[in-house]
């Protein structure tokens, strides 16, 4: 994928674009935003840019170089990943132990950290003396949606660049170009993505449709079904990136509500597709309550984002909530 395929970015392509055809692209990027706008993507290509064999600032995606890329198997260039809950320090000691060498057929050595905020200490430690002592044949890029979590001491060692949430026609263009869903369809899908298209991806399955209907239908009638709090767990589901999906979702929709309640203004929801439900649910509830809602679920969010007992956390989310249980 060449830079000009990246959607919604623009900006922050003609950073890296620039820095390369002016040769100074730094020895590490800092790419920051939410989940699912890009940045693995702009990384990857970046990796393919700096290293393609017509050199003309972008991939050409027809090279040996470029091709070795998009099949994974190119030894200038390399992910690390999370394992399990952690990046590791044995998987930064590996890099460090790369990033000696000159690279093996390319110009530049780049390195990818997934979601740097992974890192445990002993390897964000680790990181910050090869950050402090940078090696001109290799470029680190890390990326993370939760920028926050990094040791300011990586930050500042980095260039940062803002990967900013996407318009939802943004959004909607791309599903009708890339994925060939309907132009309604995609809006639809658009509205309620959030900024992602990460996101945008997963809500076009249609578990994610369901989920909406049956989340809506349990909380618009609470108060008549006993058993409320523990149907409203089941629905997340038993998979963990999807329950992390469908909170998500769940809560922008409590933002829908409070935005509702305060504008009466439906243009302003992310999930107008639900509308009818989040003008019910906003007669109903306090502004405080709302408010408290979306911090329990931003919570639940973040034990399950750390490996905690999902379905525990799920009902005891489902008991803290105002005006379910």
């Amino acid at each position: 994928m060449p830079f000009s395929d990246i959607y919604g970015q623009d900006k922050q392509v003609n950073v890296l674009q620039g820095a390369m055809k002016n040769g100074r692209v730094p020895h590490a990027y800092l790419f920051y935003g939410i989940k699912g706008v890009g940045k693995k993507t702009t990384a990857k290509t970046l990796a393919k840019a700096l290293n393609c064999r017509e050199k003309n600032a972008d991939s050409c995606d027809r090279c040996p170089s470029c091709l070795k890329v998009d099949h994974g198997n190119h030894p200038d260039i390399v992910f690390i990943e999370s394992e399990g809950a952690f990046i590791k320090i044995d998987q930064i000691r590996a890099l460090q132990g790369q990033i000696k060498f000159r690279p093996f057929e390319g110009r530049k050595r780049v390195f990818t950290i997934v979601d740097a905020d992974r890192m445990n200490d002993p390897a964000a430690n680790a990181l910050l003396k090869t950050l402090e002592e940078p090696n001109p044949s290799n470029v680190l890029i890390l990326t993370t949606s939760r920028v926050h979590k990094l040791p300011q001491t990586i930050i500042s060692r980095c260039q940062k660049i803002r990967f900013n949430p996407m318009r939802p026609e943004t959004i909607a263009s791309f599903l009708t170009d890339r994925e060939l869903i309907d132009e309604e369809l995609a809006r639809d899908i658009a509205s309620s993505a959030g900024g992602s298209i990460g996101r945008a991806l997963e809500i076009k399955k249609d578990s994610f449709f369901d989920f909406k209907n049956d989340v809506t239908k349990i909380l618009s009638n609470a108060g008549t079904i006993p058993m409320s709090v523990f149907f409203l767990a089941d629905s997340f589901g038993k998979d963990r990136d999807s329950a992390l999906q469908k909170l998500n979702i769940f809560r922008g929709w409590y933002r829908d509500i409070l935005v509702y309640r305060e504008t009466r203004d439906v243009n302003k929801l992310i999930h107008r597709d639900i509308s009818d439900a989040t003008k019910k649910l906003s007669e109903k509830m306090a502004g405080t309550d709302i408010l408290e809602n979306i911090k329990t679920i931003s919570d639940t969010y973040d034990a399950i984002d750390r490996n905690a007992n999902r379905q525990l956390i799920l009902e005891s989310m489902a008991f803290q909530l105002k005006g379910l249980s």
